[in-house]
């Protein structure tokens, strides 16, 4: 045994790129990409390449190819193409034979974060990182081969969680469109006989809240929600209206899904607010993750698996970022000597081992010396009939240091309720210091590009209000 060692044969590089060549010749007369009236197939367009038109300063690319886009000037460090994409294809040589990497840790992909808690970074994952979490995506969401997937989730946002790279893997249909909208979703779903999409929370919320007059859908569509944590109650409605929700947790710095809420049968007993709840929760690791752990900030070790200790959430395995872009300095900050990666989530480890995220570190509301979680705020507010879109976040305060205040978007109704009517609603289902002290109404709350609410702008607001004179108490 001692003297068998690896050869050519079974250490090839592990890329995500040979599934696009798979899927020429599995799938090749099978539709690949669908939008409005044009379709391509997997022979045809392996792939489709998004014209580029910006990148952060400190990237430098070599080459930036920018097609058919009149509206984006040419740089030093950019070349413009008047040119299709089709045309392109069609002055390539077929017989060229791509080349693999030569070293299966070389980077691949760079992602930028969403901001929503501070400024974007540049993400850097390997070839053999991406492909660990792309397989690891469709084994966990149980994806079947040629799937009709609908791009609800933006692209760019994590290589769409890494279903861009999926659907190849597996020959699924991509249905596109160019942004969301509830109608043109439902629309969708129904022509095309759609049978997996992906988004954030905020998008179950907008297609809950459009179907007041819909009928249930004549066939389940699974979804796959992730991005921040869920609200029961959107969950109860989605799963009502015939979405089969499945609830994962991940970052940009995961490159896709690396903790999901593993159902079990027994719980299809339950009553639906039950199910809803035990959703909510972020759950378990990925059969491709190694470890997932909620640990204290200061000890590193484990917290309690009682459902109410607080710790950081931790993670290791394949799928992890080699580094930030030029940040060494972050890079250090969260990717440990010690073999874990800091994810500046705050959370507690249930009895069962189901993870359950309480708040983002920066979004932790500490106030009159207890640690106040805006997400459980945010879930109570989402219970107001009147609430299409909640966010909380911490205001200045003389007294307390801080106090929750809570940004909130309402729904079309003739009867908008007040300030003081939310304070009192919260009030009733909330322990005394977790009650907002400041409710501020906005037509439409501000959001990233991916659909998630923009706290980080929510905040600066909040502390440009200033202490309240008095604190209501």
């Amino acid at each position: 045994m001692d003297q068998l060692k690896p050869s050519p044969a079974n250490s090839s590089p592990l890329t995500p790129l040979g599934f696009l060549e798979r899927a020429a010749t599995v799938y090749g007369d099978c539709p690949s990409v669908v939008y409005n009236t044009t379709t391509y197939t997997w022979s045809s367009r392996a792939l489709i390449l998004e014209a580029i038109s910006f990148f952060p300063p400190h990237i430098k690319p070599p080459l930036l190819i920018l097609i058919t886009d009149d509206q984006v000037s040419p740089s030093s460090d950019t070349v413009r193409f008047h040119d299709t994409y089709e045309s392109m294809v069609e002055k390539g040589d077929p017989k060229f034979e791509w080349v693999r990497p030569e070293n299966e840790w070389d980077p691949m992909i760079l992602n930028y974060t969403s901001g929503t808690t501070s400024a974007p970074k540049g993400v850097v994952h390997t070839h053999r990182g991406t492909f660990f979490t792309i397989l690891d995506g469709l084994l966990d969401w149980s994806v079947p081969k040629q799937p009709v997937y609908l791009w609800t989730l933006a692209m760019f946002h994590v290589n769409g969680w890494g279903f861009s790279w999926g659907m190849a893997a597996v020959g699924g249909t991509n249905i596109c469109l160019r942004k969301f909208d509830a109608p043109i979703i439902y629309r969708l779903i129904e022509k095309h006989n759609v049978t997996h999409m992906c988004g954030a929370p905020v998008v179950l919320n907008m297609l809950t809240n459009y179907s007041n007059n819909l009928k249930p859908l004549k066939s389940p569509v699974h979804v796959l929600t992730a991005g921040s944590p869920p609200p029961a109650t959107i969950l109860l409605k989605a799963e009502i209206l015939g979405f089969v929700v499945t609830h994962g947790y991940g970052l940009t710095e995961t490159g896709g899904i690396v903790v999901s809420c593993a159902w079990k049968k027994q719980w299809n007993k339950f009553p639906a607010t039950e199910k809803a709840r035990l959703k909510a929760r972020q759950g378990v690791r990925t059969i491709g993750m190694t470890k997932v752990d909620v640990v204290n900030k200061e000890t590193g070790m484990s917290v309690k698996r009682d459902g109410l200790s607080i710790g950081e959430i931790v993670l290791r395995g394949p799928c992890l970022m080699l580094g930030y872009l030029k940040d060494p300095v972050g890079t250090s900050k969260c990717l440990t000597k010690n073999g874990w990666f800091f994810t500046g989530d705050m959370g507690v480890m249930h009895p069962d081992g189901y993870m359950e995220i309480k708040d983002r570190s920066k979004d932790v509301i500490i106030s009159g010396g207890e640690n106040l979680s805006s997400v459980e705020v945010e879930s109570v507010l989402y219970t107001h009939p009147a609430v299409n879109e909640a966010a909380v976040v911490a205001r200045p305060d003389e007294y307390w240091g801080e106090t929750p205040c809570a940004f909130l978007s309402l729904k079309e109704l003739t009867q908008k309720p007040s300030e003081k009517e939310i304070i009192e609603f919260c009030r009733a289902k909330l322990p005394h210091y977790m009650v907002p002290k400041t409710v501020v109404f906005k037509d439409e709350l501000p959001k990233t590009s991916t659909g998630k609410i923009r706290k980080f702008e929510l905040r600066q607001i909040a502390k440009a209000m200033g202490a309240p004179t008095i604190s209501r108490i």
